[in-house]
């Protein structure tokens, strides 16, 4: 039996992987509300991919991806929180605005190279604009495990990944010897 490592699995499922050079661009904002229909099709494309991953895989801890993540190189995210029933949070434009100095270190994955999960350092709250549809920008304050899952997607629209803000020395482990899968984030 040929055995498919998770990294392949999410490939096949149209996620863009480690190395490609559009996960290190930062990627275009929308002039919105004049590209409210670009951005509406990428929304709508995401929130496919969120459905085609989502019938291979479960997140306890809630789940993002970039547009970049699918080969759209558009500042556009959807998250989708841990709490059961929460609505997704959609993503234009956005930017940190405000963090706290509280900060802890917990493990991230990424759909982009998922054979292997990383110690990740992030503020404990912080304050994000975004930009809806009709161009009216938002801010909106985060805390906890939304902080840092937004935090994750908005550094895949700025051209970073999780392993660009690990301390020097610290590697990510392979997913098989990762004990979190399945629990929830803990605070």
């Amino acid at each position: 039996m040929i055995e498919v490592r998770p990294s392949q699995q999410m490939q096949s499922l149209g996620v863009i992987q480690q190395g490609t050079p559009i996960l290190h661009r930062p990627a275009e904002p929308f002039d919105l509300p004049g590209e409210r229909d670009a951005a509406q099709a990428v929304i709508d494309d995401l929130f496919t991919a969120i459905d085609r991953i989502g019938r291979v895989h479960s997140f306890a801890k809630g789940m993002g991806i970039a547009a970049p993540q699918i080969g759209i190189p558009w500042a556009a995210a959807i998250v989708l929180p841990p709490t059961s029933g929460a609505e997704p949070i959609i993503l234009l434009n956005p930017k940190v605005t405000t963090v706290s100095d509280e900060s802890d270190e917990q493990y991230e994955g990424c759909l982009s190279f998922f054979d292997v999960r990383g110690m990740v350092p992030r503020p404990l709250r912080m304050d994000v604009t975004s930009t809806t549809l009709d161009g009216t920008v938002t801010t909106v304050a985060y805390e906890f495990g939304l902080a840092r899952l937004i935090a994750h997607e908005i550094d895949h629209i700025d051209g970073l990944l999780y392993t660009d803000r690990m301390h020097p020395g610290v590697h990510p482990i392979p997913v098989e010897e990762y004990r979190g899968t399945g629990s929830t984030w803990a605070y």
